[in-house]
């Protein structure tokens, strides 16, 4: 309890007193200072009877709960069981309401992937009906992941999965084999490529031709996808830019085969290229003597006998699942990105229909393409066309700082790397390395609750990022797909 403040005091005091002063005058100056006292207090009194009929008024203006509380139903206390209103309404204005749960997911059109870790729903993904309902602006995926995360069983499930939805699977190139079984188990075909085996493909076909050309415009289209082809090779054996002159030798060449043969092959136009038929002066030969030689390679080199005759395989667009199984080839990165280039101008003609239908292509070991200037050039093509081809691209890594192994800083091979993460939406991050983690977060734009998550994924669990929406997701394998996916059975040693 706070003590009361002490009650001022009047004092007074003669300070010097007039001599010989008659005690009249000292009685009226004790009487003067009685009444000055008086009056201070007569003051202090009715301040404090003011102050106390304030307080008084402010009680009665004020309402006070008794100390039982409200009576009647706003106490709270009835001897029935207590009963609340059933509330009922939509999840969008739950999710407005409570803000703070987990996201519901991207609905229930597509194909099954697995729970979702934070809100322990299924979780289903497709990315033609999320480009349907304007999620995102392109079916593209980047997944990436450290060795044995689980990314391939993903990539696998995503495409077989969509079989059963009309989609169709075209896998340009398989490094290492691993879609084989899944291409034969769905009644697909896996052409298998390499020294030794029966199959020959001759990247000068015609190809699939599209309905709704005309004959001049389906040679036009013929013409420029040889010439593309030709060059592309040609740039990737010699690991530099072709001259102009180098362009018009193999125009040349390439035209003077056509004249012979309706369908041409290399060892045609490296003929051609080597001993032109009207060059009287040898500037012709002189300018296309590198580009020869450089195809030669195709023809008479380390890969004679796969690319150097007529076709052997007849591309059908209408199998749900096509592979090419690149597994015999020798480790040469040289050779897997000719045989790359080679085998996507085969599949071209079909993937370029815009008829064709929604199609996966799927491109693994991406690594190896993207370090090849004209693979590259040639991916970034086809991924900014997928929407108006109705196909998802599918780029597999083991970590996202592969792109930054694409040419140097600043150079335009960086830039086309950048650019196919640019535009792809949907970002898929398996298990990463602590090293890795800094320069996957600035790649991806991931936040710090989002980096910190990486390290601690098992086998099979991955984050989604999808055009600014997280889901941290559990994939999940029927026991035939876990037999059918399963890559590391030969390291085990089952």
């Amino acid at each position: 309890m706070s003590a009361r403040p002490e009650r001022e005091r009047l004092h007074t005091a003669v300070l010097v007193a007039p001599a010989k002063e008659k005690r009249r005058l000292r009685k009226q100056r004790r009487q003067a200072a009685a009444q000055l006292a008086a009056e201070q207090h007569h003051r202090e009194a009715q301040a404090q009877r003011e102050k106390a009929a304030a307080e008084r008024a402010e009680q009665k203006a004020t309402h006070y709960l008794p100390a039982a509380g409200e009576s009647g139903p706003a106490a709270l206390r009835s001897p029935d069981r207590f009963r609340l209103p059933r509330h009922q309404d939509t999840s969008a204005m739950l999710a407005g309401a409570y803000p703070f749960l987990a996201e519901g997911g991207l609905g229930s059109q597509g194909v099954f992937v697995g729970q979702d870790l934070y809100s322990g729903g299924s979780f289903v993904y497709d990315p033609w009906v999320l480009y349907s309902r304007g999620l995102i602006t392109a079916p593209n995926i980047v997944l990436a992941g450290i060795v044995g995360s689980g990314k391939s069983s993903l990539a696998k499930s995503l495409y077989s999965r969509s079989l059963a939805f009309g989609r169709r699977v075209y896998i340009p190139g398989d490094p290492k084999g691993e879609h084989t079984a899944v291409a034969e188990a769905v009644g697909g075909r896996a052409i298998k490529l390499g020294h030794g085996l029966p199959s020959r493909l001759n990247p000068l076909d015609e190809g699939y031709r599209p309905a709704g050309l005309s004959n001049e415009q389906w040679a036009a289209t013929v013409a420029s996808r040889r010439r593309d082809l030709i060059g592309a090779l040609t740039e990737t054996v010699l690991t530099r830019p072709m001259t102009p002159l180098e362009h018009t030798a193999i125009d040349t060449a390439l035209s003077a085969a056509v004249r012979q043969n309706t369908v041409p092959i290399l060892p045609m136009i490296v003929d051609h290229l080597l001993a032109p038929s009207n060059d009287p002066d040898g500037r012709l030969t002189e300018d296309g003597r590198m580009v020869g030689h450089a195809l030669r390679r195709l023809v008479g080199g380390d890969l004679a006998g796969l690319f150097d005759g007529p076709s052997t395989e007849v591309f059908d667009p209408t199998l749900p699942m096509i592979s090419l199984d690149l597994s015999r080839v020798t480790e040469n990165s040289t050779l897997i990105s000719v045989l790359m280039t080679c085998s996507s101008a085969w599949m071209e003609a079909a993937l370029l229909d815009p008829n064709g239908g929604q199609r996966w292509c799927v491109y693994d070991e991406a690594w190896r393409l993207m370090s090849h200037p004209a693979l590259l050039r040639r991916m970034d093509a086809h991924w900014r066309l997928a929407r108006a081809y109705g196909i998802a691209n599918m780029m597999i890594f083991h970590k996202i700082t592969d792109l930054d192994n694409v040419g140097d800083q600043g150079s335009a091979m960086r830039s086309l790397a950048n650019s196919l993460l640019a535009n792809a939406e949907t970002r898929i991050i398996y298990r990463q390395e602590s090293d890795q983690l800094g320069a996957t977060a600035r790649a991806l734009g991931l936040t710090g609750t989002e980096q910190s998550l990486l390290p601690g994924l098992g086998v099979g669990q991955g984050l989604w990022k999808i055009k600014g929406r997280s889901f941290v997701i559990a994939h999940q394998l029927h026991p035939a797909e876990f037999a059918l996916f399963d890559t590391s059975s030969r390291a085990a040693g089952g």
